[in-house]
């Protein structure tokens, strides 16, 4: 009876896990570069189970619940969307932008850029924009253009090259942090990062409808688990109330 506490319990817990992850996607659907994280369930453990006669015989293993798996991104390419926005940049690809922040280098798909009162390319949360040899980008006044292979230059001059970082297997080798942006435990990896657009912005990949569809699905399966372990607690009470009679 108290496995089936723990096994309800947990799967509140699992879906609790599921449930703030979906909440994370619709609360970012509007983000540039937001990329869809996704939290499944697991086996949580099994024990092994024996007859409990003058024979012990091994009958199989009994599950104790579920588990939320550690989360996975999804990085498929968002829609394009035009803004005309100069220092709007998209990579049609498997690139990501370079940053630098308090914390480190971090990659990011959000190219939301902007150029502060020194001419320092920054992002929207004011981290320098670095370049392919990893130094901050400045820019001198002037109108700004960017060629697909991401060469910066204001009028005829070449200021910079964006730094375009590609992993051959960005699930296994990124880790989401703040500012929508992922850490790397190593360097880039991968090649042909894709071309750079400008005045365009990649959307969140989230799929909006999908998230709806899978919040009342979830919501329903913590409710189910919610009632099991009151059915659960309840019973147990009876039990020790009748014990009590002997």
């Amino acid at each position: 009876m108290l496995k089936g506490i723990y096994s309800a319990a947990s799967a509140m817990i699992a879906n609790l896990a599921r449930q703030n992850a979906l909440t994370h996607n619709i609360s970012n659907v509007d983000t540039p570069g937001f990329k869809n994280v996704m939290v499944s369930l697991d086996d949580f453990t099994t024990t092994s189970v024996f007859t409990q006669n003058s024979r012990t015989d091994y009958l199989g293993q009994l599950g104790l619940g579920v588990e939320p798996t550690p989360e996975i991104v999804d990085f498929e390419q968002g829609p394009l969307l035009i803004t005309n926005n100069p220092l709007d940049f998209a990579v049609e690809g498997n690139g990501f932008f370079t940053i630098q922040t308090e914390d480190g280098v971090r990659y990011t798909r959000d190219g939301r850029f902007l150029a502060d009162a020194e001419g320092s390319l920054t992002t929207i949360d004011g981290h320098l924009v670095l370049d392919d040899a990893g130094n901050p980008i400045t820019l001198p006044e002037g109108d700004v253009t960017v060629s697909p292979q991401g060469v910066l230059s204001v009028g005829t001059e070449q200021v910079a090259t964006l730094g375009l970082a590609v992993f051959a297997d960005p699930e296994a080798e990124l880790v989401r942090d703040n500012y929508n942006a992922y850490i790397a435990e190593g360097g880039p990896t991968g090649e042909n990062p894709g071309m750079v657009q400008q005045g365009v912005l990649e959307s969140s990949n989230v799929d909006i409808s999908e998230m709806m569809t899978k919040m009342v699905s979830v919501s329903r399966a913590y409710e189910a688990a919610q009632q099991m372990v009151q059915v659960q607690d309840s019973l147990l009470g009876r039990v020790v109330q009748s014990l009590g009679r002997f």
